[in-house]
């Protein structure tokens, strides 16, 4: 997925996302965060789906498409993840010096 206005989401996608919110119990905000996207976009889906609107493009093989959109959910928080613990590592690496 790019990102930017013009982003273009999967209906796997946005069905995953709006279960999280619907399902999961977690918020907007943190929903959103998570899979790096706005929040004003994550309400609009999760506002139709609460009145029962379809979601644009929904598919019917929704077990495989809740795990690929898991896994690209997965994949971006490794990376997140792999990012700040190579921040700490340096962090830890200038404080010893600094106690030397």
């Amino acid at each position: 997925m790019k990102a930017g206005p013009d982003r273009r989401y999967t209906p796997e996608f946005r069905e995953a996302a709006v279960r999280q919110v619907i399902d999961g119990g977690r918020s907007m905000t943190a929903v959103a965060r998570s899979l790096e996207m706005s929040v004003k976009t994550l309400a609009n889906w999760v506002y139709r789906a609460r009145k029962g609107q379809a979601l644009p493009g929904r598919g019917s093989a929704h077990a495989a498409c809740d795990e690929q959109a898991e896994i690209s959910r997965l994949r971006q928080e490794n990376a997140r993840l792999k990012m700040e613990r190579d921040i700490l590592k340096k962090a830890a690496a200038y404080f010893a010096r600094e106690s030397m």
